[in-house]
C-alpha cells in the first residue's frame, strides 16, 4: 500500500517493527530484520476536534492501570516472545492505538478509555522501541481527554525540568547523528562560503543565528576554522545568536568562549539577543562574510507571517550564504487526526533508530525518550485548542523539503549545490554514531538503518531512518 502525500488522505499506516536479529561480535553480524506493518485506516476521518472531557472517577481508574504500567516497566522485557510474534504484538499496540486516536477526536470517550485501558496493560517504557513510543502516544491521548484544569492532566503531562531537557538533548546529540548531521552540514557549507571570499573579507566570518539554544552547533566550525588560521594570520569569527532567555544566552556564550580559548590563531566574539528583538544594533565589520544560519527554526515560529517576514529579514541583512535545517514532515495544526499520523511515523522512526545509538536498558535512552521525546509528543497531542476553545498555533509546522523549497524561492532565495565533502562528511558521520550494526550506503531499495542521501538535484542532503526521512538541510544564497 502506498503512502499519499496529501495530509487529508489516511489510507494507510506503515509503521516499522524491529525484529532484532541476534548480533555476535564478529564480522557476522546481522542486520536486525524490519517488518512494514501496513494498517488499513480508511475508516479514519478528519474530524475537527471539539474536545473531550470524562468523569474523573473513569480517568481516575485510568491512571491507576497507568501507574501499574509504571511500576512494572523494570520486569518487561518487551513484546517479543518465544515464537517471535513480536511483530504481530506490535500491529496489534498501534491498531489499537489508532481507534483511540480515532476515538478521542470524535469525542467517543467511553471507546477512548476502553483502549487506553488495554493499551496501558500491555505497552512498557522499557520494552521494545514500538511499546516505548506507543505509550508516550498513549499518554498524550490520555490527557487529551482531559480538561487542562485537571490536577490530572498536570500529572500526565508533567513537563522536565530544564536540566533534564538539556541533560536528555545532550545524550541525544552525543549517541545519534540526527542533530549533529544537521549542524556539520550547515556548518561544511558555511565555511565554504567563507573559503570563496576568504581573499576579500578580511579573513571575517559573521554567524547570525535565529535560534542558537544551547551552542552546540558551533564547537565545530570554530576548530575547522582555526585548521584555516595561523597565530600570524588569525580569523576573525563572531556570533549573533537570538535566545529564548537571557541566562541560556549566557551560560552559550560562557560555553563558547571557554573553548574557543584553545584556539589562540581564532579571535572569537559572541553577541546575545533576546528572541523577538530586532537587527538593529548589530555590529558588522567591513567585507566581512555573513551568513545567516535558520537550523530547526522557521518550525518554531506560531504563523505564516511570521515565517514570511524572517524571511524577509534575512534578505535584507544581504548574507552570503543561508543555511537552513528542518525536520521532515507534513503536520497541520488545525487537524488532529493528519498530525498523529504523520507524528506517529516519524516519532515511531526516531525510538526506533535509537536502537543503533543505545541499548534498551540505558538510563540514557529512557532519559531521552521521556524527556525530549515524549515531551515532544505530549506537546503534539495537545496543542491545538485551548479551553477557551481558540486554537493557540503553537505546534511547531512541520513541513515537506518541497515546501520550504518554494517559500524560500517566493522570497528572493536560490539554492546552492552542496558539495561532495558535504555528502562524504555526513555518511562518515554515520559510521561514527552508529555502534551495533554495519551501514550500506546509497543502495536501491535498502531500507535498513540510517542513511544519507542527496535531493533536488544535490541541493539538499537528507538524513532518513529505513524509509523515513528524517531531517533536510540546504544552503541558498540571494538572487
Amino acid at each position: 500500500m502506498e503512502d499519499t502525500e496529501e495530509e487529508e488522505e489516511f489510507l494507510a499506516l506503515r509503521l516499522a517493527i524491529v525484529a532484532s536479529d541476534s548480533c555476535s561480535v564478529d564480522k557476522q553480524r546481522k542486520r536486525k530484520r524490519i517488518t512494514r506493518v501496513s494498517l488499513n485506516s480508511s475508516n479514519i476521518s478528519p474530524y475537527h476536534h471539539e474536545g473531550c472531557c470524562v468523569s474523573e472517577g473513569k480517568i481516575f481508574r485510568l491512571l491507576q492501570m497507568r501507574e501499574q504500567m509504571l511500576k512494572l516497566d523494570h520486569k518487561r522485557k518487551g513484546v517479543v516472545d518465544e515464537d517471535g510474534n513480536n511483530n504481530n504484538k506490535g500491529l496489534h499496540l498501534i491498531h489499537l492505538l489508532l481507534i483511540t486516536a480515532t476515538a478521542a477526536d470524535e469525542n467517543n470517550v467511553s471507546l477512548a478509555l476502553e483502549n487506553l485501558t488495554e493499551l496501558y496493560q500491555t505497552v512498557s517504557l522499557t520494552g521494545d522501541s514500538v511499546q516505548r513510543v506507543v505509550a508516550h502516544f498513549a499518554d498524550g491521548l490520555a490527557a487529551r481527554l482531559l480538561t487542562r484544569r485537571s490536577p490530572f492532566y498536570e500529572m500526565i503531562t508533567k513537563q522536565p525540568t530544564e536540566e533534564e531537557e538539556f541533560l536528555a538533548f545532550t545524550d541525544l546529540y552525543r549517541v545519534s547523528p540526527y542533530f549533529q548531521l544537521a549542524h556539520f552540514t550547515a556548518n561544511q557549507a558555511i565555511l565554504e562560503a567563507f573559503e570563496e571570499q576568504i581573499e576579500n573579507n578580511n579573513r571575517a566570518l559573521h554567524v547570525i543565528d535565529f535560534d542558537v539554544s544551547y551552542g552546540f552547533q558551533w564547537p565545530s566550525l570554530i576548530q575547522s576554522l582555526s585548521e584555516k588560521a595561523t597565530n600570524g594570520n588569525r580569523i576573525s569569527f563572531r556570533i549573533t545568536g537570538f535566545g529564548r532567555s537571557i541566562e541560556e544566552l549566557q551560560e552559550t556564550e560562557n560555553r563558547l568562549v571557554s573553548f574557543s580559548k584553545s584556539f589562540r590563531n581564532l579571535v572569537f566574539e559572541f553577541q546575545g539577543l533576546i528572541r523577538g528583538s530586532r537587527l538593529v544594533n548589530i555590529r558588522k565589520k567591513k567585507h566581512e562574510t555573513v551568513a545567516a544560519n535558520l537550523v530547526f527554526h522557521l518550525n518554531t515560529l506560531k504563523i505564516y507571517l511570521k515565517i514570511s517576514d524572517t524571511l524577509n529579514l534575512v534578505r535584507s541583512i544581504k548574507p552570503t550564504i543561508v543555511t537552513l535545517v528542518e525536520q521532515e514532515g507534513s503536520r497541520s495544526p488545525r487537524n488532529f487526526l493528519s498530525r498523529f499520523m504523520e507524528s506517529l511515523h516519524y516519532f515511531a522512526a526516531m525510538f526506533d533508530s535509537l536502537d543503533d545509538c543505545l541499548p534498551q536498558e540505558s538510563n540514557k535512552r529512557l532519559s531521552i525518550e521521556k524527556n525530549y521525546l515524549g515531551k515532544e509528543i505530549k506537546s503534539m497531542l495537545n496543542c491545538d485548542e485551548s479551553d477557551n476553545g481558540k486554537y493557540d498555533n503553537y505546534y511547531p509546522r512541520y513541513e515537506r523539503m518541497e515546501t520550504w523549497k518554494a517559500r524560500m524561492e517566493s522570497h528572493g532565495f536560490s539554492g546552492i549545490k552542496m558539495s561532495s565533502k558535504s555528502l562524504i562528511q555526513a555518511k562518515l558521520l554515520l559510521k561514527i554514531r552508529t555502534h551495533y550494526c554495519p551501514l550500506q550506503f546509497d543502495e536501491e531499495n535498502n531500507n535498513n538503518g540510517f542513511k544519507v542521501f542527496e535531493r533536488d538535484d544535490g541541493k539538499a542532503i537528507s538524513l532518513g531512518w529505513q524509509d523515513r526521512c528524517l531531517l533536510t538541510a540546504s544552503a541558498w544564497h540571494c538572487v
